[in-house]
């Protein structure tokens, strides 16, 4: 698996390179903070981050496909989202946060607003992460 990370800043990757033994399943993580690494490293295409912008499902979309792609993993996590205390607005409160999750088929996009501070928010987004790639692991089996 691979992860790439936007708003969660690496947490997905520290919190799954704390069990022993990931090595052996997990290939590597990209924080793609701005929308430059997120098309230059990630390939996100610009049109998706102009017309929907960096917090969008598609754009967490591109994000999973992207880092599956490109570290060579069979499941790759895209999280974008706001943490706060700043950056939102009417449509795009702080706490949205968009996750998806890629594996060669149709992905699978989940979207939520938590209700904390920063540390909260970067906190659920990272469980919610790891909830949906447990998921995803647990229907290959």
């Amino acid at each position: 698996m691979a992860a790439a990370e936007s708003c969660t800043g690496g947490l997905v990757a520290h919190l799954i390179t704390e069990v022993p033994g990931s090595s052996g399943y997990f290939r590597g993580g990209v924080v793609a903070y701005s929308d430059d690494v997120k098309e230059q490293m990630l390939g996100v295409p610009g049109d998706s981050l102009r017309a929907h912008g960096a917090v969008s499902a598609q754009v967490a979309v591109a994000m999973a496909e992207g880092v599956r792609a490109r570290l060579g993993a069979d499941l790759g996590v895209g999280v974008t989202g706001i943490a706060g205390p700043d950056g939102g607005s009417d449509a795009k409160p702080v706490g949205l946060v968009y996750i998806a999750l890629a594996d060669g088929r149709q992905p699978v996009v989940q979207r939520f607003v938590w209700p904390h501070d920063r540390a909260g928010n970067k906190e659920a987004s990272a469980e919610a992460t790891l909830r949906l790639l447990l998921e995803a692991v647990e229907d290959r089996a």
